[in-house]
């Protein structure tokens, strides 16, 4: 019995990992273009997206793992979710509007509020997993209220 209780408590824990997609960032820059390269925007899109919007990188899953080369970053990007950035090997700087800054490598876990505008910049290559959360609410840019 405790061994169907632990293979329980793994699916429970896990599943959502194996609906992620791994979304790999090929070039640096931040242009939204069908160009063959699919830009660290690009791939937080379809990730925040859960789709290919952007065909040149993976379409996005649930909690997906975005592979970042060094030197790659997202400029004062937002997403209008919460957002939680977890660093699964490598690591990276993230640096706010009023000068503050984080840093580390794996296990670092980042958390956003909606609409906060950050910078995310990759100082060795590295793999961040991204976790949006629904916000179909007040105030969300696809409602009409």
């Amino acid at each position: 019995m405790r061994l169907r209780g632990a293979l329980a408590l793994a699916l429970f824990l896990f599943a959502p990992a194996l609906f992620a997609a791994t979304i790999t960032v090929n070039g640096l820059g931040d242009s939204l273009a069908t160009d063959g390269v699919c830009t660290l925007r690009e791939a937080v899109l379809n990730a925040n997206n859960d789709a290919a919007t952007y065909p040149d990188c993976a379409a996005g899953s649930g909690a997906d793992v975005i592979n970042l080369p060094a030197g790659e970053r997202l400029g004062e990007h937002q997403v209008h979710e919460r957002a939680w950035l977890l660093v699964v090997s490598g690591t990276i700087e993230i640096d706010g509007p009023g000068g503050d800054a984080a840093s580390g490598g794996p296990g670092l876990l980042a958390e956003f509020d909606p609409n906060e505008r950050r910078e995310v910049r990759a100082t060795e290559d590295a793999r961040i997993l991204l976790l949006l959360s629904p916000w179909p609410g007040e105030g969300h840019p696809s409602r009409h209220d």
